[in-house]
């Protein structure tokens, strides 16, 4: 693999994976690095871009990112994004930021672009929909610096630049899926103006996953937990002929899994090629443990806890020194275990610490580049389209009630039930993912002319690229009713619900 040209600079955002994958789809390597390893990296290596990525912290806070001032005299071209755009100002002039309370925007902005004055902007239309998440704001363009786009009217300054200095910001994210730019902001920076070469084959991954792993491994053996989604089985796939009998892949029955998903996991491993063991006597541990407590990062760690149980046992009959984890950027991001980003949710799969070395050989990319990968070993049917599925499954859609058998097997059925309709209607290759879960909110409802007080049931539907952010996958009014009336057919259920509401704020899933 050649040496990165492109430098990213994290300062906490949970969109700065994001940057990396954009470059990677536009043909480009790129590296990560905190604030504090900027200087040594970038005197060692020479890069012909940086990239400041946003962040969660304000730059008028006490803690915010140290980024060394020494960048900007590097003679490298600078893109900062959004806090990286308010560095770049405050740097300059320490007037020019306005406050959290005043100046903080969240959601999809229109901007104006001032074409004439920017390459940035080269091929793009006058107005774009871009996607704004930002407290502090720059309210006045330093000296030295040309305003070179707008929102709200004029009101609100959303990039700016100054050729001389080779410095670009904006204030919004041309990373994410809901700027609607196609990367050409991204593209126009590395290439047009920083003059990077395409240095990215993605035909190249699966043999620097395999040599990576091989290296790691030595003469170590792995254990690998497969669950038939997209991410595990895909990884084993890639590795099992590699590794060989230095790897062994298990399947554990949680209890809180979809229909038939034992028989149908073993089917796509047969089909991948994975020799794979099915671990059942653990299911009634995780019901009981994860049944103590209604809340999400609680329940998250009880099934943690037995999943590490789990692993252990299976370590210590194979004489194994390593796991390997099908964890993907997403997880570490939410996991606040990527750069300097928030906690979102606890993942089960992330920082396990069980005395084995863990191997994440998939933690740099996103589903959809997962998915790609999965096309390449003929798992298109059975996996690549495929909805994803939490580990905990089902555990995390019974929601503000104890977690028991009989819960776990009313919204077992129901996903069953929304899978199969959806199917019906074909859009159910449409959906980037369909949660059913069971609100522990009983109502009123009348059956067979009498009273029921019964389970609601909420249906939601998402369409997103890297599950960073999402936007609700609207169904058809005809789809909707046949879900409702087939659903409360059951008789302990009295409600249906539908959720479309957009990430961020919301996470896909419910816990």
């Amino acid at each position: 693999m050649n040496d990165p040209q492109i430098l990213i600079v994290d300062l906490g955002s949970q969109y700065t994976e994001i940057i990396r994958r954009s470059l990677r789809y536009l043909g480009f390597h790129s590296i990560i690095v905190p604030p504090s390893e900027v200087l040594k990296w970038a005197k060692e290596n020479n890069p012909k871009a940086i990239i400041l990525s946003g962040g969660t912290i304000n730059i008028s806070d006490a803690n915010a990112p140290e980024i060394p001032n020494e960048i900007i005299n590097f003679e490298v071209p600078i893109l900062g994004i959004c806090l990286g755009m308010q560095w770049l100002a405050y740097m300059h002039d320490k007037d020019s930021i306005q406050a959290v309370q005043e100046g903080k925007s969240y959601g999809p902005v229109e901007v104006t672009l001032r074409h004439p004055m920017s390459k940035l902007f080269d091929g793009l239309p006058e107005k774009i929909n871009a996607w704004s998440s930002h407290g502090d704001s720059v309210k006045n363009i330093p000296a030295g610096f040309n305003l070179t786009a707008t929102s709200k009217d004029g009101s609100v300054l959303e990039a700016m630049e100054n050729v001389e200095k080779k410095l670009y910001a904006v204030q919004f994210h041309p990373e994410v899926e809901q700027t609607e730019d196609e990367n050409i902001i991204l593209n126009n920076f590395v290439k047009n103006i920083c003059g990077c070469v395409q240095d990215y084959d993605k035909k190249d991954v699966v043999e620097e996953i395999r040599a990576n792993t091989k290296k790691i491994l030595g003469e170590g053996r792995a254990i690998i937990g497969v669950s038939g989604g997209v991410d595990s089985t895909t990884l084993a796939a890639i590795l099992a002929p590699a590794l060989g009998d230095k790897l062994k892949a298990f399947m554990i029955d949680t209890g809180g899994m979809r229909k038939d998903e034992v028989q149908h996991v073993q089917a796509i491993a047969q089909k991948a090629g994975i020799n794979l063991e099915v671990v059942y006597k653990y299911k009634n541990k995780f019901i009981e443990n994860i049944g103590k407590t209604i809340d999400a990062e609680e329940k998250r760690d009880a099934f943690r806890k037995v999943y590490g149980e789990v692993f252990q046992e299976v370590a210590k009959n194979f004489g194994a020194t390593h796991m390997l984890q099908g964890t993907l950027a997403t997880d570490l991001i939410e996991s606040g275990r990527a750069g300097g980003s928030a906690l979102i949710k606890t993942h089960h799969n992330v920082n396990l610490d069980l005395g084995l070395t863990e191997i994440t050989p998939l933690s740099d990319f996103f589903k959809f580049e997962v998915r790609e990968l999965a096309r390449e070993f003929g798992l298109e049917e059975l996996v690549s389209g495929r909805q994803p599925f939490p580990g905990p499954g089902l555990y995390l859609r019974v929601v503000g009630v104890p977690v028991t058998a009989e819960l776990l097997e009313i919204v077992r059925e129901a996903d069953h039930t929304v899978m199969e309709i959806l199917k019906k209607h074909n859009v159910y290759n449409k959906i980037a993912q369909t949660i059913v879960a069971l609100l522990g909110v009983n109502t009123v409802g009348v059956k067979g002319d009498g009273r029921v007080y019964g389970h609601s049931l909420v249906i939601r539907t998402v369409e997103t690229v890297d599950f960073m952010t999402v936007k609700g996958f609207y169904l058809e009014p005809k789809i909707c009713e046949e879900i409702i009336s087939t659903l409360i057919k059951h008789p302990k259920i009295v409600r249906v619900f539908f959720d479309w509401t957009t990430k961020p704020p919301a996470t896909t899933e419910f816990e």
